[in-house]
């Protein structure tokens, strides 16, 4: 299917975010994610399930002064 992430139109085979930032070689737990708008908690990453045209946004913590 085929998902916007971080702005971009990826193609995925991923059912769940985990799946996805599995699939995306990013560790889960130094990421925020967003979809469609709504924060998601890093617990619900598991159960949260993406359809087709959904908007994600995965964010990494910077530092910077």
């Amino acid at each position: 299917m085929k998902i916007q992430l971080n702005g971009q139109t990826v193609d995925t085979s991923a059912e769940t975010l985990a799946q996805l930032l599995a699939e995306r070689q990013t560790d889960s737990g130094s990421v925020a994610c967003a979809l469609n708008g709504e924060f998601i908690p890093r617990a619900q990453y598991a159960c949260q399930r993406l359809t087709a045209g959904c908007h994600l946004e995965v964010l990494s913590p910077m530092q910077g002064g």
